[in-house]
């Protein structure tokens, strides 16, 4: 292994600084001034299954709290719930745009810290449930009639029977709704919010919006995932990217050829390509096969980008037409193990592999892999214990230990 310096690859669906006023967001819903806006937040759009259809709703079947106490009480079933207060003042209220007693049906107010997440939650008492979800519909209706496409896509509105809640942390909130006794949902009046396979969609007391137990995340960590590990060799889509069942497939080409007009130029630039079986590789951009190419089940093999010579090789990206495919993942996990060993993270220069059904392409650029996940294309993940958010997809691989899915965890 390389004892270059490790440095952090991830695929991120917004910046860091976007993610993080995203999180506060979500917790502005309205305020004494009707016309502020609400609490959207940005979110990928998902790519599995959706959930089944709408089915009783069990938020209204729980416990009645009538006091903030009793709503505490609740949530900490599920989650932390600590110093609870109900000063209008409390610090920990961070926005001044927060809805408070005499809004949307809210008879009283209070403020509570989920330890175990690190973050804040805030509660209101709704006795009129119905009240909250239509001043909920309406507000939304609003945002997205000026166009706030992105509104309740990642809802931490919280609802049970008497009670209503905003959660600061991710993490509080699939605390919150994701064990399957809780009586907990998510809130969301955005018809357009998908909700994947294995989670519930409920009827909420308002035409327009639904209640679920599936929360989404632009950081990638909300639900985990519930749908079935699908395989991309026996199942294909009904049409292409929109299947009615199972897996949206694997790409495929006949040849270098068909497979450099496949991902080229708008993925990955092969205005300069090299067709050879000679182990082309350098300092910053390490291929996964290394040896002889046949003896990792590639037919042929190219490298597109600017080789080597009097200045450093730049941007390179392996092509592959594989004969074996179980052979090239087989020897694939052997190699991305034993680069996590050291400190669980592959070296920076590393490639990824991402597979087809007979082809495949390696790289260590995270923009490349953007653009190779729509077009199908799956990254080879053999880290122990690795699963996919709820959205992505999870599908079976050749070799036992692996998956292959279009979800890489951040460093």
């Amino acid at each position: 292994m390389s004892s270059r310096r490790k440095t952090p690859m991830r695929l991120q669906r917004i910046s860091a600084a976007t993610a993080a006023l995203a999180a506060l967001t979500t917790l502005a819903t309205a305020c004494e001034d009707s016309a502020k806006p609400g609490p959207p937040a940005a979110s990928p759009s998902a790519s599995a299954r959706g959930a089944a259809p709408d089915s009783p709703t069990a938020a209204g079947a729980g416990a009645a709290p009538a006091t903030l106490a009793g709503a505490q009480a609740h949530v900490q079933q599920y989650t932390s719930c600590e110093t609870l207060s109900p000063d209008p003042n409390d610090s920990r209220v961070p926005l001044s745009g927060f809805i408070g007693t005499g809004d949307w049906g809210i008879t009283e107010r209070g403020v509570c810290t989920d330890k175990k997440a690190r973050g804040e939650i805030v509660l209101f008492l709704t006795p009129d449930m119905k009240a909250f979800q239509q001043a909920a519909k309406d507000n939304a209706a609003k945002l997205l009639a000026e166009g706030r496409d992105d509104t309740d896509l990642a809802s931490r509105t919280v609802v049970g029977k008497t009670f209503a809640l905003t959660a600061l942390k991710t993490a509080t909130a699939v605390s919150l709704v994701d064990p399957p006794n809780s009586d907990l949902r998510i809130l969301s009046c955005n018809p357009d919010v998908f909700v994947p396979e294995g989670f519930k969609k409920e009827k909420a007391l308002v035409e327009g919006c639904f209640l679920t137990d599936y929360v989404n995340s632009p950081d990638g960590q909300g639900s985990p995932h519930r749908g079935a590990v699908r395989d991309p060799s026996t199942e294909r889509a009904a049409q292409p990217g929109q299947p009615s069942t199972g897996s949206l497939g694997l790409p495929s080409a006949g040849s270098i050829a068909e497979l450099k007009k496949l991902v080229s130029p708008h993925t990955v630039d092969c205005t300069s390509m090299k067709v050879t079986d000679e182990q082309v590789q350098s300092i910053d951009y390490m291929p996964v096969v290394d040896g002889p190419a046949s003896a990792w089940g590639v037919k042929q093999r190219a490298v597109c980008g600017q080789l080597g010579g009097e200045q450093r090789a730049h941007n390179l990206n392996w092509l592959d037409t594989v004969s074996d495919m179980k052979t090239l993942q087989t020897k694939a996990k052997a190699a991305q193990l034993a680069d996590l060993k050291d400190d669980g993270r592959l070296n920076a220069t590393a490639s990824k592999l991402l597979v087809g059904t007979n082809i495949a392409v390696e790289t260590n650029n995270a923009n490349v892999r953007r653009g190779l996940y729509q077009l199908q294309f799956l990254y080879l993940n053999c880290e122990t214990g690795f699963t996919a958010p709820a959205g992505y997809r999870l599908e079976k691989a050749q070799v036992e230990g692996c998956v292959l899915t279009n979800y890489e965890r951040p460093s």
